[in-house]
């Protein structure tokens, strides 16, 4: 897939195109419809398969105080986007300039000078140009002055999770995840939730425990899940490891950071200190607690283990030798 980040990396004579146009914010199962239809489109007219998406919510420039956290990064969001077989992807920057365009500008000079859409597919809420002028009326208007179609997709409603029919949307993803839902927010996504980010020194104290942990920077892509203790998928260099992953403050020891993660990888014992990784989220095993002491600490440990085995399939664990300093 190619990547532009502004419409003058657009090369000339790009197109003609089917665009979609959207935040795109986890290429959750509602985004991979609007692509769906695009890709049809595109295979039908023989048109370039392209999305329209930003660097940022809209709302951390124009309503800071309400925009909710992203469910993926900008490289998430790209990874996933070029999984559904786009050809193209245009990432504009959303700062003031952009938000000010008139919607007239922001059609010619993007759609039909960059990229010259033949087809435009949206959603039903889409809005455009500067303070959301822009209507799916005055985007037909647009349509039949400079030559291309406008395909409204309807809302994806889904009853995925047994909490009735809900719209597909990042909202209820994130009201998920904060609840630990991994499972049913993966339900949603069409992919196991997950967030990357480098592995640093912690404190060691996993490892004397019989329970070595990679800890995670606190610069991490994509939305952490609500604390506890859940099991995942870790994979690093290209391969995949089952974990235990542990997220919060792990009360039982003092100076521990808010939101720390940690995963313990099953069965191997590898060297990941400055690697990236990337732990995808399978299930919620239990929430963070504060125990009276290690000995409760490796109890519960061990169950945990038991549990995040048979979730992902693994055999018995081998017996583990415990050296406590304290």
């Amino acid at each position: 897939m190619d990547v532009y980040t502004s419409i003058d990396d657009v090369p000339v004579g790009f197109g003609p195109s089917a665009v979609a146009i959207g935040k795109f914010d986890g290429v959750h199962s509602g985004h991979r419809e609007v692509i769906g239809e695009l890709m049809a489109v595109a295979s039908a007219r023989q048109l370039v398969p392209t999305a329209v998406t930003f660097d940022r919510n809209p709302l951390s420039l124009l309503r800071p105080e309400s925009c909710p956290a992203p469910l993926v990064s900008n490289a998430q969001k790209l990874d996933l986007l070029e999984d559904t077989g786009l050809a193209a992807t245009l990432m504009l920057t959303f700062d003031r300039a952009l938000a000010d365009l008139e919607p007239e500008v922001f059609v010619r000079s993007i759609l039909v000078d960059a990229l010259h859409a033949r087809v435009v597919i949206v959603g039903s809420d889409f809005r455009f140009g500067a303070k959301g002028a822009g209507t799916i009326d005055t985007l037909r208007e647009f349509g039949r002055q400079w030559d291309f179609e406008v395909l409204l997709v309807s809302d994806v409603v889904v009853d995925a999770t047994g909490d009735g029919p809900h719209r597909a949307s990042s909202t209820w993803i994130r009201t998920l995840l904060s609840d630990g839902r991994v499972r049913d927010a993966a339900t949603l996504l069409g992919y196991e939730p997950s967030i990357r980010s480098i592995v640093v020194h912690g404190a060691k104290r996993g490892r004397e425990l019989g329970y070595p942990t990679a800890n995670l920077a606190p610069q991490i892509e994509g939305f952490v899940p609500r604390d506890g203790v859940y099991a995942a998928w870790l994979t690093v260099d290209g391969t995949r490891y089952g974990a235990a992953v542990s997220i919060g403050n792990n009360p039982t020891f003092d100076g521990v950071p808010d939101k720390q993660v940690e995963a313990h990888v099953l069965d191997e014992d590898i060297d990941l200190y400055d690697k990236q990784v990337e732990l995808a989220f399978v299930d919620y095993i239990r929430p963070m607690l504060k125990f009276s002491g290690v000995d409760e600490l490796v109890t519960y440990m061990v169950q945990d283990e038991v549990k995040v085995r048979v979730i992902l399939g693994y055999p018995e664990a081998p017996p583990k030798e415990f050296r406590f300093s304290w």
